[in-house]
């Protein structure tokens, strides 16, 4: 079976949902790898949600699966959001800013060294390897090791480390 996701925005302790954004509203596919792409209107959308200009500015988030670890509550963060539907933004903006900033582990990744596939997806993902759609492609054991993370996107790379991964198999 197909496994799909939602993306959350985490409040500051990471325990309680802000909002989300769920793919199929931007007519992308659901699974992971159907809208993990540096050209897809949802990751556009949560591009900009956490630019300067956007209202997650430096928040915690996560792609979350439906086949994802349960939370203490016992549900996962997909399930809440499919019943929460008053929390779904969408919006569609774009934003210019250049790089993603991880600013838990104080490193960054340069937009303009991507290729086809966006690595935010895949590294705040919970839940990837567990269905159908999730990625098993080149460095797959790094994803999710970004999720719940403070993330950002801005114009510079402030004093932080790159940090260069490549999921694209060319």
């Amino acid at each position: 079976m197909g496994q799909y996701y939602k993306i959350i925005f985490l409040a500051e302790d990471g325990k309680y949902m802000r909002a989300f954004i769920d793919p199929s509203m931007y007519r992308s596919g659901s699974k992971l790898v159907e809208h993990a792409y540096t050209d897809d209107p949802c990751v556009h959308a949560a591009e900009y949600l956490l630019s300067p200009k956007g209202m997650f500015y430096m928040s915690r988030i996560v792609w979350a699966g439906d086949y994802a670890k349960k939370e203490e509550s016992g549900v996962t963060l997909y399930s809440v959001a499919s019943e929460i539907e008053d929390k779904m933004v969408h919006i569609d903006k774009k934003t210019d800013c250049r790089f993603i900033l991880n600013h838990t582990k104080r490193v960054y990744i340069d937009k303009l060294r991507l290729k086809k596939i966006h690595p935010l997806p895949l590294l705040v993902s919970e839940g990837n390897g567990l269905g159908g759609g999730d990625y098993f492609g080149k460095n797959a054991y790094l994803c999710g090791t970004w999720a719940r993370d403070m993330i950002s996107l801005d114009d510079q790379p402030g004093d932080y480390e790159e940090f260069f991964v490549n999921f694209d198999d060319e």
